[in-house]
């Protein structure tokens, strides 16, 4: 009978957060559509404003808890899929302004990956490219993301050889996937709000709906490193480190992420260590090697020439987070800023050396606060990739519910 009541209360305080957030999403929709700069932005805008308003609308109506978990994935369709599906065909269509940047960035590198081997190009030729276009030639990723650029280079232009559908296929499979594992353990059963919560800031939040639709490529990071962390969480030490690998063969702000997690496999999982290690560094490196032995010079201009800002053009992401304001506005802001990471890193380092986490909700929470740090002190950031740390701190409460305590304490192996 208390477990029903506080069920049944928990559940009342829910619906008015989930319809404050589908309202709040909402305006954000309607800020956006009219004061963007970006035309792929105001264009998801206009289409997710009638999902977020819907779901809102619903979410007045439901008190049962799986009501509103469908709820929630029919509003990522709604603000993420459907735009993302429709921009996609409006760009097939010969629409110019459907797709930002780094979509026609991806494709590119796929092309030069299927005829040369390599997704990059050397500071050499990218000088050889007319100055305005240079930018694009850039691929500031891990090679494993030219992946999505593949379909278009070898289907030519149709809207289902998009990067962003790939992409979109590869997130909701790893959210998919992550969500599955959790119910099955009874996670999303116990009435709690943390669950909805977890999945909500991965799907309708316009953090991460938005840059689904327009660009793409965080999500499926993103995805996939919540996954391998709740693989970690029940055990499944050799599938997480497939996870979090194939995330790092995407893009580097997975590496933290594998990092701290291979931390608790030291810790409370030594002898799982190995097997996590295969696929959380094997993958990557797999990857990464032929680049390097094609043109190793291309590697070192693209994936860190380029974001340090040494590269023939500078990175267009300039949202104004204090390492940019420092680049901006100070003499030698970019050394400062650069000084502040380099010393931010360091200090967390030291704190995991001095006490490593014992636990996988622990190793989200710091993964959470070191990405927000290093997002915060680039010379080069956008909003966007605050959705790093916000979804990894929202998982965090759901990867420590009981039954993961349970077993993580079950197979604990205390250190010599």
């Amino acid at each position: 009978m208390f477990v029903r009541r506080l069920s049944t209360r928990v559940l009342s305080i829910g619906r008015p957060v989930d319809v404050t957030a589908y309202a709040l999403a909402a305006l954000f929709c309607a800020y956006t559509s009219h004061w963007s700069s970006l035309a792929p932005h105001r264009a998801w805008a206009a289409v997710a404003i009638w999902g977020y308003l819907g779901a809102a609308s619903i979410a007045l109506l439901l008190t049962s808890h799986r009501a509103r978990t469908w709820l929630t994935a029919a509003a990522w369709g709604a603000t993420a899929l459907l735009p993302l599906i429709l921009q996609a065909r409006e760009r097939a269509g010969g629409r110019l302004d459907r797709a930002q940047e780094e979509v026609l960035v991806i494709e590119a590198a796929g092309a030069r990956m299927l005829h040369t081997g390599t997704p990059y190009l050397d500071r050499d030729a990218i000088a050889a490219v007319p100055s305005p276009l240079r930018l694009l030639d850039y691929l500031p990723y891990q090679p494993g993301m030219a992946i999505a650029g593949l379909p278009r280079a070898l289907g030519g232009i149709a809207w289902w050889t998009d990067a962003r559908v790939i992409m979109a296929l590869l997130s909701s499979a790893a959210v998919a996937a992550a969500w599955l594992l959790l119910d099955r353990q009874g996670i999303t059963r116990f009435g709690t709000e943390a669950p909805l919560r977890a999945l909500q800031a991965v799907t309708i939040l316009p953090l991460a709906a938005l840059t689904l639709a327009t660009g793409g490529d965080d999500v499926p990071v993103l995805a996939l490193s919540l996954l391998a962390c709740a693989l970690a969480s029940r055990n499944r030490w050799a599938a997480a480190g497939l996870a979090i690998g194939c995330a790092g063969a995407l893009k580097l702000t997975a590496w933290p992420v594998a990092v701290v997690l291979g931390l608790v496999a030291l810790v409370r999982h030594r002898r799982s260590l190995t097997r996590y290690a295969l696929g959380a560094a094997g993958i990557p490196l797999l990857v990464l090697v032929p680049t390097v032995l094609i043109n190793g010079r291309a590697v070192v201009e693209n994936v860190i020439r380029f974001p340090l800002g040494h590269g023939l053009v500078r990175s267009p992401a300039a949202s104004p987070l204090p390492g940019q304001l420092l680049t901006a506005y100070l003499p030698d802001g970019r050394q400062i800023a650069i000084a502040l990471l380099l010393l931010t890193a360091a200090a967390i380092a030291l704190s995991l050396i001095r006490q490593p986490p014992a636990s996988v909700p622990r190793a989200a929470l710091i993964s959470a606060t070191g990405l927000l740090l290093a997002i915060l002190l680039l010379p080069a950031t956008r909003f966007g990739y605050l959705l790093y740390p916000v979804a990894l701190a929202a998982w965090a409460p759901v990867l420590s519910s009981p039954p993961y305590r349970r077993s993580a304490t079950c197979a604990a192996a205390p250190l010599p």
